[in-house]
C-alpha cells in the first residue's frame, strides 16, 4: 500500500446500513454517521450501526485507533432523531431502543483501543454525549456543543455519564439546566475538547493524531486505557492498589522489554502486542 496516499477500504459487516460508514486504512477505523440531510441525527438504525462498527473494530487486530465523525459540513451529530423515534411502536420498545445508546457508550469505553471524535458543526444532545464518550475530541473552530433538551421539556439523562467524565460536575449541571450552546473556544477552556483547529486543518490534525496513537504498542494502549477508565470509578486507595498491580504486570510484557531495548539502542520499537 502506498504510505503517502493510503487507500481507505470500506468494510461491510452483517446488519450494516448506509446510515453508518466503516472504513479502514493504516490501522485506523473511520466510522461516519452518514445522514447529513438530518444533521447526522441518531435513529435507532444509526445507534445499532455504530455499535456494529465498534464491534468490528474491536474484533480486528489490524485496527489500532477508531475515529468517529459525521458526514457533511453542518454537524457531527445533532442528537436523537426525535421524529423517527416518535414513530416507534410503544413505550417499551422506546425504552429498549434507548438502551442502544447506553450500550454504545459502554462499548466505546470497553473497546481497548483509542477513540477520537472529529467534530465539525453541531454536537448537540446525544451527539454531545457521543463525542465525549470518545477518548479525545478534536473540534473545528465552527463546532458548537450543548444540551438543548430542557428547552423542549426533556432532560439529557443518558449523556450525563460521559459529560461528568469530561468536565466539572457544576459545569455539567449548568449546561443541562440552561441548554445554552458552547462554542469550540469555550469547550477547550472547559477542557472537554482536546484541540481546536481551523476547518481547513481538521482532517489533517485528526489523521496525524490517529497515526501517532496507532504507532504505539497496542498492548500498552489497551492496558493503560483500561486502567484509566477503571480508576475513574474507584476511590483513591483502591485505585493505587490496582495501578501497583498493573505496573508489575506491565513490566513483565514483551512490549515493555522491547520499548526499553529500542530506547537504549536508539531505534524504533517493533511492537508485538504481548
Amino acid at each position: 500500500m502506498d504510505q503517502e496516499c493510503p487507500e481507505l477500504v470500506r468494510v461491510r459487516f452483517p446488519g450494516m446500513t448506509d446510515e453508518v460508514r466503516y472504513e479502514v486504512a493504516d490501522g485506523v477505523a473511520r466510522v461516519t454517521i452518514n445522514r447529513p440531510e438530518r444533521r447526522n441525527a441518531m435513529s435507532y438504525g444509526v445507534m445499532q450501526g455504530l455499535r456494529d462498527a465498534v464491534g468490528a473494530a474491536k474484533a480486528d487486530d489490524e485496527v489500532r485507533v477508531l475515529v468517529l465523525a459525521g458526514a457533511g459540513d453542518r454537524a457531527f451529530c445533532a442528537g436523537a432523531d426525535l421524529g423517527g423515534i416518535a414513530e416507534n411502536a410503544g413505550a417499551a420498545a422506546d425504552h429498549d431502543g434507548r438502551g442502544l445508546l447506553a450500550n454504545l457508550f459502554r462499548e466505546l469505553w470497553g473497546l481497548g483501543k483509542p477513540t477520537i471524535a472529529r467534530v465539525r458543526g453541531y454536537a448537540l444532545a446525544g451527539g454531545f454525549g457521543l463525542a465525549l464518550a470518545c477518548d479525545l475530541v478534536v473540534a473545528a473552530d465552527d463546532a458548537q456543543f450543548g444540551t438543548p433538551e430542557v428547552n423542549v421539556g426533556l432532560w439529557p439523562y443518558m449523556i450525563t455519564v460521559p459529560l461528568l467524565r469530561s468536565m466539572p460536575a457544576r459545569t455539567v449541571l449548568e449546561l443541562q439546566m440552561t441548554g445554552r450552546r458552547v462554542d469550540a473556544a469555550e469547550a477547550a477552556r472547559i477542557g472537554f475538547v482536546n484541540r481546536v483547529v481551523p476547518v481547513a486543518e481538521l482532517d489533517a490534525v485528526v489523521d496525524e493524531l490517529a497515526a501517532t496513537l496507532a504507532a504505539k504498542s497496542p498492548l500498552v494502549m489497551r492496558w493503560g486505557r483500561d486502567a484509566f477508565y477503571r480508576v475513574l470509578e474507584m476511590d483513591a486507595d483502591s485505585a493505587l492498589d490496582l495501578l501497583q498491580g498493573m505496573l508489575t504486570v506491565h513490566t513483565l510484557s514483551e512490549d515493555a522489554a522491547e520499548g526499553v531495548a529500542a530506547f537504549a539502542e536508539k531505534r524504533d520499537p517493533v511492537w508485538k502486542g504481548r
